[in-house]
């Protein structure tokens, strides 16, 4: 199994902010995509992000910590998605908020999986300028790089 892995600081943003950013559905809409719905907060919920026209995730939410920790597990999408997980790990460090994520359980590294490596290292800027400036750049107003395949 493969994982992707990215780190982003978020300057001036207690890991709480951060933490509202990943665990409601406003949060998530204002760097995600506009297309968000579910419940995020809560263990056993289940979120639904679309976007249009492509398709998207249903992500089942299996752990929340606040506001250290957030993990999913893909229960609908791609299938080189589904049964993947995605954690957020939020810790304090000075002046930023610390981002490790972690999209795992990939059975192995296709080209889907570069393309959603990059994809979620710009969507991790997208959070990194929501909690710092108000303005995120969600779909379907984000960078587009290509089609899913």
């Amino acid at each position: 199994m493969v994982d992707i892995l990215h780190r982003v600081g978020v300057k001036d943003a207690s890991p709480a902010a951060v933490y509202d950013a990943l665990t409601t559905p406003e949060g998530l809409a204002g760097w995600w995509t506009e297309d968000t719905r579910g419940s995020a907060d809560v263990t056993g919920g289940v979120v639904e992000f679309r976007f249009p026209p492509i398709g998207g995730f249903d992500m089942e939410v299996l752990e929340v910590e606040p506001p250290e920790r957030v993990r999913w597990r893909v229960s609908d999408g791609p299938d080189e998605w589904i049964g993947t997980t995605v954690t957020w790990h939020l810790r304090q460090d000075g002046d930023y908020t610390i981002v490790l994520f972690a999209h795992e359980g990939w059975k192995e590294p296709v080209e889907f999986m570069h393309h959603c490596s990059t994809k979620w290292a710009s969507y991790l800027l997208s959070l990194k300028s929501l909690v710092e400036t108000g303005e995120g750049a969600p779909a379907p107003g984000d960078v587009q790089i290509s089609d899913w395949h």
